[in-house]
């Protein structure tokens, strides 16, 4: 049956593109067209208006300039906010988590975020880099996630998520939304009650976010596949089964760095 082509959103890339994780729309045209559904990416860039009906829409990383720019932007804008309300389905990788939560801070400035994830986000005092890893909750919108979650994550942002959103994952090893020191601090600013630590992420309503660069999609076929079936609004297992040993043999590799 012939179908429209899925629309991919790729939002702010030339300010939320700094770490590969344009990839993950790349990753998502790709798979849907190796199973011969007919895919395209729309680049919506600073200072255009995000249509409200595209298909699903990746949100990748950036530093704090350009976090500011693309929050104020979307918030004004209102039609990545509009398309959440619709449902559409959403991925959200690293500073994309801290601006679509509600609000991020920015030196001795807290920014206001567009308000899609229940979560605020300040800063920890080193760096988290390296491997991360996870086991998916299965909360709201990731329900079906049975694999681990694997990526690569390098920031400062400690995030606390609030009672209307829960994590992606459960750190098996990393770092992930916050250390301790950070979900104490949070505590102590009445943001959480200090237990929030050993978790990545977050799912709110159509909404899936990490921290997990990689891109997330290459290293996690099982949730690019989970955000393609969301996209056409089919269940994940009918999508035809993909054999691509290349990424099995990646993700055979990363896995093995954990330990």
């Amino acid at each position: 049956m012939n179908r429209e082509p899925l629309a991919i959103g790729l939002v702010l890339p030339d300010v939320l593109g700094t770490y590969g994780d344009d990839g993950n729309a790349l990753v998502l045209r790709q798979r849907a067209r190796m199973r011969d559904i007919p895919a395209e990416i729309h680049r919506i860039t600073l200072g255009e208006p995000v249509p409200e009906s595209l298909d699903v829409y990746t949100i990748g990383g950036g530093e704090d300039t350009a976090q500011i720019l693309a929050a104020e932007h979307l918030i004004a804008d209102g039609g990545l906010s509009r398309a959440a309300a619709a449902g559409r389905p959403m991925i959200a990788i690293c500073a994309g988590l801290q601006v679509l939560g509600e609000s991020f801070r920015v030196g001795d400035r807290v920014v206001d975020g567009v308000g899609l994830i229940d979560a605020t986000t300040a800063a920890m005092a080193e760096r988290a880099i390296g491997e991360l890893a996870s086991t998916p909750t299965g909360a709201g919108a990731s329900a079906g996630l049975t694999e681990p979650l694997t990526g690569f994550e390098n920031h400062l942002g400690a995030t606390i998520l609030g009672p209307d959103a829960q994590p992606l994952g459960k750190v098996t090893h990393g770092n992930g939304n916050a250390d301790e020191t950070a979900a104490q601090t949070a505590a102590s600013e009445g943001r959480g009650d200090g237990t929030q630590t050993g978790v990545d992420g977050a799912v709110q309503g159509s909404v899936i976010a990490t921290y997990m660069h990689g891109p997330v999609l290459a290293r996690n076929p099982q949730l690019a596949d989970l955000l393609l079936a969301q996209a056409m609004g089919i269940a994940p297992a009918e999508l035809e089964p993909l054999e691509i040993p290349v990424i099995d043999r990646l993700r055979m590799e990363r896995l093995a760095r954990r330990h």
